[in-house]
């Protein structure tokens, strides 16, 4: 039999050719069992570990273990021991559709607790199965979090708002940070197999196999020792810190506070978490890169525009007044007066603003 896949992703498997597999495919006795890759690591300089993978326990469904209206039995029980609500549950197994040949993740990274109760009940759980697979892992919990990112579930919002070849609804995707610029990298191929089974679910045979190959590890030029000593600095106080290596630019330590940990994606979000994650605290927001306007560190830039385009000397000297009319709009200093005659120290200096407007005017948008 010849098995063939769009993207070298087995999730996108098709029986080609075989009266005999058609029959069984007929007979709901073919699945496909998708087996997802360990994703690349994620180190600091010295190749210590950012963001590794775990095996945890998660949740499957097999659509075509029942017909559609025999599922309710079996989605009630299973809400009551995950916790997740019936509807949840029914919209995953309805988005997949119930003649499908894939199984439905419902759950990720569920307790040891919840696999025993899964397991002691499994007998009345027909088409429910518990299984092994990697999870994203963060050692260090929230530090370097908004370099880092977080990996999650593909939602349909996710298909809607991007173009998005060979990924599958439920499937892991980098959602920010490294994890979202590197994830063509990290996510590595998908393999797994597919199978025979008998009337109860279970395996007889294996009509084909496509191995796995897992991502790349991204090496970053943060380093963890560095990272902790700046986290611990900033501590709790709303803020950020970025060390820089003056020789070549490389960034060793990227910090910003509030933080949040990216461990609470590896499994189900509670809703109480979400809603303190979007409050008025910002804590997805990284103060290190978006938090704040240049303010006066732009007149460093103005200053080498206006010296650069030649059209001002180091030796220039200004005017400067309590504020400056442009377009019909006043543009005030900021100490309400002005500093006088000014050149360029004494303007940096002071952080004197009408000084810079004018230089700013001088050189032109397109120079600065």
């Amino acid at each position: 039999m010849i098995l063939g896949g769009l993207g070298g992703r087995l999730a996108y498997l098709q029986l080609m050719q075989g009266t005999q597999n058609r029959e069984l495919a007929d007979s709901n006795r073919i699945r496909l069992l998708p087996k997802q890759p360990e994703r690349g690591k994620i180190l600091d300089r010295k190749g210590k570990i950012l963001a590794g993978s775990r095996l945890s326990h998660s949740v499957f469904l097999w659509p075509l273990a029942q017909k559609k209206a025999e599922w309710s039995h079996t989605l009630e029980r299973v809400s009551q021991i995950l916790n997740i609500p019936v509807a949840d549950i029914q919209k995953r197994l309805e988005t997949e559709g119930y003649n499908s040949p894939y199984r439905v993740r419902i759950a990720r990274s569920i307790s040891p607790q919840k696999v025993t109760a899964l397991a002691e009940s499994i007998g009345e759980l027909d088409g429910v199965q518990v299984d092994a697979e990697a999870v994203r892992s963060y050692p260090n919990g929230d530090l370097a979090a908004h370099v880092l990112g977080y990996t999650g579930e593909l939602t349909d919002d996710d298909f809607k708002k991007h173009h998005l070849d060979h990924y599958r609804l439920g499937d892991v995707i980098g959602q920010m940070g490294i994890e979202s610029a590197r994830e063509q990298d990290l996510r590595g191929e998908w393999g797994g197999q597919q199978v025979e089974v008998d009337g109860a679910g279970n395996v007889v045979k294996i009509l084909g196999e496509k191995q796995t190959h897992a991502g790349k590890d991204v090496t970053l030029t943060i380093d963890l020792d560095l990272q902790k000593a700046a986290e611990t600095a900033l501590g709790n106080r709303k803020g950020s810190i970025v060390a820089i290596n003056p020789n070549n630019g490389e960034i060793l330590a990227m910090v910003s506070r509030p933080a949040f940990d990216p461990n609470l994606f590896s499994t189900r979000i509670s809703e109480k978490q979400w809603q303190r994650l979007q409050g008025e605290d910002h804590p997805f927001v990284n103060r290190a890169l978006q938090g704040y306007p240049p303010a006066s560190t732009f007149k460093i830039v103005t200053t080498t525009a206006g010296l650069e385009s030649g059209k001002f000397s180091p030796d220039t000297v200004l005017a400067t007044s309590a504020s400056i009319r442009v377009g019909g709009i006043d543009f005030g200093d900021w100490n309400h007066a002005g500093f006088g005659p000014q050149g360029f120290v004494g303007a940096l200096t002071w952080s004197s603003d009408t000084f810079f407007y004018q230089i700013g005017m001088g050189v032109g948008d397109q120079i600065l």
